[in-house]
């Protein structure tokens, strides 16, 4: 496995994480979509209580390169969004696994997590 691409996390084949904790799932994009974006200098987010579907757009990320959408990796409720991108977009490109996490849901359905992508499927596509 590639340091890039942790192991203990699902993807998406947009470029998206998830990261299960607990009931909700943190979502993120990957190393590789920041390595494609660029320097980010706007991350546009929904707020909690807003309903996402699986594989339709949540948000956007501006970078010097291009407006790139986001896209859920499943469906269900936003429960909290990463407030701090606000003022500080550039944690995505510092770090797009930990402190750069974009948004939490609550799954309509567990098992969607298990659906995704794992890291060698993930390495594949990349």
């Amino acid at each position: 496995m590639s340091s890039n691409v942790p192991a203990d996390l699902r993807y998406t084949k947009d470029h998206e994480w998830a990261r299960r904790e607990g009931d909700v799932v943190v979502v993120g994009i990957t190393s590789h979509a920041v390595e494609q974006l660029g320097d980010i200098t706007l991350v546009t987010l929904p707020d909690a209580g807003t309903k996402v579907t699986a594989g339709e757009r949540f948000g956007d990320v501006d970078s010097v390169k291009a407006v790139s959408e986001l896209y859920a990796p499943l469906s269900g409720e936003i429960v909290e969004k990463n407030g701090e991108l606000d003022a500080n977009p550039e944690r995505v490109n510092d770090d797009p696994y930990t402190a750069g996490w974009m948004i939490k849901i609550r799954p309509a359905n567990a098992a969607d997590f298990d659906a995704l992508l794992d890291a060698a499927a993930y390495e594949k596509l990349v």
